[in-house]
């Protein structure tokens, strides 16, 4: 890198910690923390919603994949998601909401305690915090990755550059310095990945290079799914994506619980959903064109995106696309930083010490910084003691889509009236049965070496274990409450509820 690539990823680092002081004095309370108090503009609401969804496992995991195999990682990946983030914009966006407006629900999980009982959201809480805390480690390593291979930095410097500044803004500002930051790295996303695009047209002589690199490269790139991606994998991958972008994946649901109104809240959900279904497209391409460009990388293509860098863009533009990869990077590990700090301090900590729910409003407000602070920190260690060579594939779909849809899905699905019979046993059921369905084909891939069990399989059992409980058992054992019912009907419309307004905390 030239000086000058220095000097803008200095000059990103600089405004986002900025952003995170002149955030700190939009936030007052708790609700300001971790939901901006209701207050954030639809379109902010879902740029930050789509934002949120990268990291730079897309420029190294998912880069890698687009090299090797071509088309098929828009198709499980990027399409999925833009589908169901549409469907979810009818479906869940508006609920979430609602929670925020009618009940004061301040954490994605607190509405589990009445929709279901306390036990089960807190295995649902414990066990999203584990996994969350490890996902993170992978997005540190990622960037640390790029970085490394941009500049020779050393990945635990990466990791702790990176991770001192999230931990700054995100501690100072909360959701309303991830948001805005979340802004800011969309302005700079855009900014890099146009950037790269038109480098790759021009090296290939115009924007036709869209269509005709596909002659060039082997037959099965341009094939929707190929290699260990399956049809099963696609579906599967379909129904964890669809649970995951609209509020398993916690962070995303307080997107939708900042906005102003249920509404606003749909509006929010269907940018994100045009946006992911377009934009990845422009990052994508130059990706699918990488072997003809840097030949020869199958063996380290986890690399391949930076190889491109280093070819094809000048001075100046090499830093800007490195800033954005630490703004995909940043922009979810703050979000997620600040919804599993809502899980701890208004879901678990309150059941292991009784103190939680007496303290006074600055109070809560200093913990949930502290524990920002802790989360950010924890993530960070595990990132530098991992072994990093095939680290960030294996976390991001071995184990965090293969778990997601157990917690996802009762989490989800209990949001919805048709299952309003459902209760705690089959919630319970269906998320304890998952992740034990994975544990156990875990230990045979990994460990057993049992290479019937494929990524596929791994991918979707879990899933289908969870979700065949959950209705079964649900079915077979409905558990109605008028409480469960009230609280369903409360979040059909935006509308003020005929009876008293109950919180949702127990």
């Amino acid at each position: 890198m030239k000086s000058l690539d220095w000097v803008v990823v200095a000059g990103y680092f600089v405004v986002m910690v900025g952003i995170g002081l002149w955030s700190r004095g939009r936030v007052k309370n708790i609700a300001d923390f971790f939901t901006a108090g209701g207050k954030m503009p639809w379109w902010l609401s879902g740029i930050s919603h789509h934002m949120s969804g990268y990291s730079a496992v897309m420029f190294v995991a998912f880069a890698a994949e687009a090299y090797r195999l071509g088309l098929t990682v828009y198709i499980w990946w990027s399409l999925t998601i833009g589908i169901g983030v549409g469907i979810g914009a009818f479906l869940w966006a508006p609920a979430w909401n609602r929670l925020r407006s009618k009940h004061d629900v301040k954490s994605p999980l607190e509405y589990l305690a009445i929709r279901y009982n306390v036990p089960t959201q807190q295995v649902m809480a414990w066990a999203g915090a584990g996994l969350k805390v490890v996902d993170i480690a992978a997005k540190w390593v990622a960037v640390a990755l790029l970085l490394q291979g941009f500049a020779g930095v050393p990945i635990g410097w990466g990791i702790a550059l990176v991770g001192i500044v999230t931990m700054v803004y995100s501690v100072l500002g909360g959701l309303w310095a991830d948001a805005l930051t979340d802004f800011g790295q969309f302005i700079i996303q855009g900014l890099a990945g146009f950037a790269m695009f038109f480098a790759v047209a021009s090296h290939f002589g115009g924007i036709d290079f869209m269509w005709t690199i596909w002659d060039k490269l082997p037959e099965s790139h341009s094939d929707p799914l190929t290699g260990p991606y399956t049809l099963t994998f696609f579906m599967a991958l379909f129904l964890i994506k669809t649970l995951e972008y609209n509020g398993g994946m916690w962070n995303l649901a307080q997107r939708y619980m900042a906005a102003p109104s249920g509404f606003a809240a749909k509006r929010s959900a269907l940018l994100s959903a045009a946006l992911w279904l377009v934009w990845p497209l422009i990052l994508f391409f130059p990706m699918w064109a990488a072997p003809l460009i840097v030949p020869g990388m199958e063996a380290n293509a986890e690399q391949a995106y930076v190889e491109m860098g280093k070819a094809m863009l000048p001075a100046g533009m090499v830093g800007l696309v490195l800033a954005g990869f630490f703004s995909h990077t940043m922009a979810m590990v703050s979000s997620d930083a600040n919804v599993i700090t809502a899980v701890i301090t208004r879901d678990i900590l309150p059941r292991l010490w009784k103190g939680a729910l007496s303290m006074s409003a600055d109070a809560q407000l200093k913990l949930a910084r502290i524990t920002t602070f802790a989360f950010i920190g924890l993530s960070m260690t595990i990132a530098l003691t991992a072994d990093t060579k095939g680290f960030v594939l294996k976390v991001v779909i071995a184990l965090v889509a293969a778990t997601m849809g157990p917690i996802a899905i009762p989490l989800m699905l209990g949001l919805l009236p048709w299952f309003r019979k459902i209760g705690p046993t089959a919630a319970l059921s269906s998320t304890v049965g998952g992740l034990a369905t994975w544990v156990f084909l875990y230990v045979e891939q990994q460990f057993l070496k049992d290479f019937a069990v494929s990524q596929a399989l791994i991918v979707s059992t879990p899933l289908l274990v969870s979700l065949v409980l959950y209705l079964v058992i649900g079915f077979a054992k409905p558990e109605p409450s008028r409480e469960r019912d009230a609280l369903i009907d409360s979040l059909k419309s935006d509308e003020p509820d005929t009876a008293p307004e109950r919180a949702v905390r127990s």
